[in-house]
């Protein structure tokens, strides 16, 4: 009788852990997804757990690593993450820089690929968000008797068709931030679809307004004018503006002539300017391939004398080398203005060459350098970056115990 009570105690203590199993006894408590251990006892750890040396260094089927090659396997992953990062770093800027600032491929500013014409789309109503406003402008910077057009549409907001709209009333005044703002009265503005004062075609549902600053009430002003407009379109009604910026009398003038040469192993095209006021200049051109295709923007920032002067823009060789475009090369709009060091605004502008300039002789490729442009500041940051490579490689020879130091690439 007392040996099944000892047995059924004895089994009692194995099940509640107070006995355990000799050495070779197998555990069959230890594992499966429905025994718990005693490593699923202890709480989580929180946040994130560094793992120690021997774990982070050793491998499937190796020894275990000693702490100070742990340690150091560690130490030699990390310079091969900074290599890396320095190899990257100093490979992307020399790619970056391989041409100056000025004379850059037209595909890294798409938003200067043409002068700057404005377009939007906004609701007529707040509340109503059924019409859409379709709106455009001519430009943005008007210089002494130019003309700016504005056109205004209206289409359903949910399918994109055409609505018939009016355009009932319109004023030009000055833009509320402006200093002298409320100095001058507005002035009425037509907007009409009838085929007339700048409209292209009568009837189209396209209202188009022409605004002439110097003749309407604003030959002395100079800055920002709004075009303020309300449109009805059935029984939804609303209003929007445009804005503009005004130069009554321009700093300097493009003559219109172009003299292009080779020098240093670039294209250069200089272009005729005859300076009013002395300054800082800001100019801007595109060219296009002989097919029309764009491929450069290159620009010039510097100071000129009064008088009869040229302002250089450069087609960088290597730039040449690497777009092969097709010859001519032909120069089109051109704009420019005086820089202001204070003030609002703080430009004063030119009338822009816009269209064609210039067409270009024929050329072979063979007649530029293909070397990279080089500076001052550029050789310095390559030096930097290439210290940073060096720094790692150096780093990793050490750990591996490799002598010598290779040269950074």
């Amino acid at each position: 009788m007392l040996v099944p009570l000892v047995l059924g105690v004895g089994g009692l203590l194995l099940s509640v852990g107070l006995i355990r199993p000799g050495p070779g006894a197998e555990d069959s408590s230890a594992s499966g997804p429905e025994s718990p251990g005693i490593a699923q006892a202890e709480p989580p750890p929180r946040g994130p757990v560094r793992p120690s040396p021997g774990v982070l260094a050793q491998q499937p089927g190796q020894p275990a690593l000693s702490p100070e090659e742990a340690e150091r396997e560690a130490q030699r992953q990390l310079w091969e993450k900074r290599l890396a990062r320095a190899r990257f770093t100093l490979d992307s800027y020399r790619q970056s820089t391989r041409y100056p600032h000025d004379s850059r491929p037209i595909s890294e500013h798409p938003d200067l690929v043409y002068p700057s014409s404005p377009e939007r789309k906004q609701s007529l109503d707040k509340e109503q968000r059924d019409v859409s406003l379709k709106l455009k402008q001519e430009k943005v910077y008007v210089v002494g008797d130019e003309v700016v057009r504005f056109f205004v549409g209206c289409e359903n907001a949910n399918t994109g068709q055409p609505l018939p709209c009016e355009v009932h009333s319109a004023v030009a005044r000055e833009a509320p931030h402006m200093t002298q703002g409320g100095q001058t009265a507005p002035v009425p503005l037509d907007f009409n679809d009838t085929g007339r004062n700048g409209d292209e075609v009568a009837g189209d549902g396209m209202w188009t307004g022409s605004f002439q600053p110097s003749r309407q009430g604003f030959a002395m002003f100079e800055g920002t004018l709004r075009v303020e407009f309300r449109v009805r379109a059935g029984s939804t009604e609303g209003g929007a503006f445009f804005d503009i910026v005004f130069t009554p009398a321009a700093p300097a003038t493009f003559t219109g002539k172009v003299r292009e040469v080779v020098e240093q192993g670039s294209l250069r095209l200089y272009v005729g300017l005859q300076v009013r006021k002395p300054g800082r200049y800001v100019m801007a051109g595109r060219l296009d391939d002989e097919a029309g295709v764009p491929f450069a923007y290159v620009d010039f920032n510097e100071e000129l004398e009064a008088g009869a002067r040229e302002v250089k823009l450069s087609v960088f060789g290597l730039m040449i080398h690497d777009k092969n475009p097709d010859f001519p090369l032909r120069l089109r709009d051109v704009e420019g203005f005086l820089l202001r060091e204070q003030g609002d605004p703080d430009r004063e502008l030119m009338k822009g060459l816009y269209g064609y300039v210039h067409a270009t002789q024929q050329y072979t490729v063979d007649r530029f350098s293909p070397d990279e442009w080089t500076s001052e500041e550029r050789q310095r940051y390559l030096d930097e970056y290439a210290k940073d490579v060096k720094e790692a490689e150096d780093a990793l020879n050490d750990l591996s115990g490799q002598p010598g130091n290779p040269k950074a690439p």
